[in-house]
């Protein structure tokens, strides 16, 4: 082995390795929070008593205040400590769920979904910029790989404990465990986490929203920006309607369901480090362009399907929760080269917020689709957003493409 695949393979120091920690355990309480809208859609809509439509709201709601507030952050996110940013929205989040679970009302519900997203939304960006702060470009496939299995631990471990505490008890204090969980985390962020300040010493004299205009109309980060949104877009109109479509279309009971989740999950626990580590040795349009291909057929065939047997269904969610990941990984690693390192905020903040407000519009748009005459029958036009998704995709190839090649591009100007 040369000293150069030497230096690709280079292990994590212990430091780097409670970063990841640390970054995926809050990516795990932000996502939890988001995710538990998809399998507990069943029980909001009949205990609140919401046409689906509103339930999209809902989902929606929470995407675009979170939208919203990164695109008002974004011109401070590099003018302050990473790490007590994360704190100041960390806790933010933790109070909007801790309003969530003390709902009773759809208006409550609401509320509660817009505070969460001015707060929980931006968290991904924060928790980004720190990671591309700390690990170098070769060290980054798989950090993010082992970050994005905050993924699949929220569906392994949170989402059927959350579903059982639902079932037995009631949906609020589903949301009432994750505030317990994520205020341990913030604790221990506080301890051990060390000041994040490298992009401190790169001054500027523009004001924030100088910085954040100019962040946003440079022409290489809007094409990053693009691809963003673009990577949201099907996850949004698709996934809050995941478990009324597998118990009302597919019949799979409440028992199932949970070991639905949990199997899923964990094939995306076990792909995320090998995507990572995979991206980070092999060309990332390629892994990207190859997963994004499967996920076109899978979902095709997927949000067709009638009542099968329950391992079809289990082998089609793991089919498709590891072809969404895979993309995710690759491109990911990709955007986050795009950005200066005094830029890296603010550009992650923005690209949180359009991602959001893409993903909120795609939300709406997914309620305003599908439709359930009673809270019963099955999902009718599940398979409309299943073709929707699919031209989505096609694009994300294409737009892929294009930031990869100007990446290249942009290294070898820079090298000449």
């Amino acid at each position: 082995m040369n000293t150069n695949e030497t230096t690709l393979e280079k292990k994590f120091s212990r430091y780097q390795v409670l970063v990841i920690v640390l970054l995926a355990l809050t990516l795990f309480t932000v996502m939890l929070d988001f995710m538990v809208m998809s399998p507990l859609g069943d029980i909001l809509m009949k205990s609140l008593s919401l046409k689906p439509k509103q339930f999209g709201f809902a989902v929606s709601a929470y995407a675009f205040s979170a939208g919203i507030s990164g695109l008002l952050t974004a011109g401070f996110a590099d003018r302050f400590d990473r790490k007590k940013l994360l704190l100041f929205f960390y806790i933010g989040f933790i109070i909007g769920t801790l309003f969530c679970g003390l709902s009773h009302n759809y208006f409550m519900l609401l509320s509660a979904r817009i505070v969460t997203g001015l707060f929980g939304g931006v968290m991904g960006s924060i928790a980004m910029a720190i990671m591309a702060d700390i690990f170098p470009l070769h060290q980054r496939g798989r950090a993010m790989g082992f970050m994005q299995m905050a993924f699949g631990a929220s569906q392994v471990l949170g989402i059927p404990i959350g579903r059982y505490i639902a079932d037995h008890w009631s949906w609020q204090w589903t949301f009432l465990l994750i505030v317990g969980l994520a205020a341990i985390v913030w604790v221990i962020i506080m301890i051990k986490l060390r000041p994040v300040t490298q992009h401190l010493h790169l001054k500027t004299e523009k004001s924030p929203l100088e910085h954040l205009w100019h962040t946003f109309i440079n022409p290489h980060y809007r094409n990053g920006f693009l691809l963003t949104c673009l990577l949201s877009l099907g996850g949004f109109m698709m996934m809050p309607w995941g478990s009324a479509f597998a118990v009302h279309n597919l019949k799979v009971s409440p028992n199932q369901l949970l070991s639905l989740f949990v199997l899923s999950g964990t094939a995306a626990m076990i792909v995320m480090p090998l995507i990572g580590k995979l991206s980070d040795k092999f060309d990332k349009v390629k892994i990207f362009t190859i997963a994004a291909i499967s996920m076109m057929v899978i979902i095709v065939i997927y949000t067709n399907l009638s009542p099968v047997p329950f391992y079809v269904v289990v082998i089609m969610n793991i089919l498709m929760m590891t072809a969404i990941f895979s993309r995710v990984v690759p491109a990911n690693a990709i955007t986050s080269v795009l950005p200066k390192m005094q830029d890296r905020g603010a550009f992650m903040s923005i690209s949180a917020s359009l991602q959001q407000i893409a993903g909120g519009i795609a939300a709406a748009v997914g309620g305003l689709i599908v439709v359930q005459k009673t809270d019963t029958s099955p999902l009718e036009h599940y398979n409309t957003l299943g073709y929707v998704i699919v031209v989505i995709i096609i694009f994300n190839i294409i737009q892929l493409t294009r930031v990869s090649n100007m990446i290249k591009a942009q290294k070898h100007e820079d090298k000449l």
